[in-house]
């Protein structure tokens, strides 16, 4: 088992994140969930811009810092060149599912043999609290001061029906059930997607009547609710309850990966 000294560079601690920010929890989730599990000398951390992104530089590993919106991209250069890397991309909705959006949507649909973890506060957090496609309809934000008028985009539907072999919702005040969702896309090949629902007290809670970190994790507790499993695939039935968030697992199946069939072309 790793020490917490071995998986996170210490020396840069304490952490850059505004009190309260969910960002800790999911540093938390992540080591617990690969200390038993990670060849360290095979971890590839990438992140973009935001501060979820930020978690790379944390992380006791190879790891780079790319440009807004083409962490994915990245990854999939670094997956390809070297396929025995172990490739985890962090970053946020903005980063992952916004700027980065149509690589997020064809890595799914190629089921590229990375692990992404998204972390979602609903809100650009770094780069001044504008609205994302992630911000829920009416919430206000820089960018939306008067109440976002559009509908917010659920990602993790949306890469399990390109074709992940992994997706899964949960949120920093369900830590285990994130944990338990991290082991398990870790352990699979393709194309893996763990959305982490976070909470964001500057960015988000100040512009909505919820700065408190306490207040707004209640809020996020509220707005959550766990859906129930099918058993085809592993996926859930995600009912849209009263403008809540399902949690859970969305997509469990074991497609042949990117890798797996390029293998096939070998002669």
């Amino acid at each position: 088992m790793l020490s917490m000294q071995e998986f996170f560079r210490m020396d840069r601690w304490p952490n850059s994140y505004c009190p309260g920010c969910g960002n800790g929890t999911v540093m938390n989730c992540l080591y617990r969930a690969l200390r038993d599990v990670v060849d360290m000398d095979k971890l590839v951390m990438v992140g973009g811009i935001g501060c979820s992104a930020r978690i790379d530089g944390y992380v006791f590993a190879d790891a780079i810092h790319t440009t807004h919106g083409r962490a994915i991209a990245f990854a999939t250069g670094i997956k390809l060149g070297n396929p025995e890397l172990d490739v985890i991309v962090v970053g946020g909705d903005g980063d992952i599912g916004a700027i980065g959006g149509n690589h997020l949507i064809n890595a799914a649909r190629r089921n590229m043999d990375i692990l992404v973890l998204c972390v979602n506060n609903w809100i650009y957090g770094m780069t001044g609290g504008q609205v994302s496609p992630a911000t829920p309809h009416t919430g206000i934000s820089t960018t939306t001061p008067e109440g976002n008028q559009e509908y917010s985009f659920e990602f993790v539907k949306l890469v399990a029906e390109c074709g992940a072999n992994y997706a899964a919702r949960w949120s920093i005040a369900h830590p285990f059930q994130l944990i338990d969702a991290i082991k398990t896309a870790h352990q699979k090949k393709g194309f893996r997607y763990v959305e982490a629902l976070s909470i964001c007290p500057t960015g988000y809670g100040r512009n909505n009547k919820l700065a408190e970190p306490a207040q707004l994790f209640e809020y996020l507790k509220s707005k959550t609710y766990i859906l129930k499993q099918n058993g085809t695939h592993g996926s859930g039935i995600a009912v849209n309850l009263d403008g809540k968030f399902a949690l859970g697992e969305f997509a469990n199946r074991d497609r042949e990966s990117y890798l797996e069939s390029l293998k096939k072309q070998e002669v």
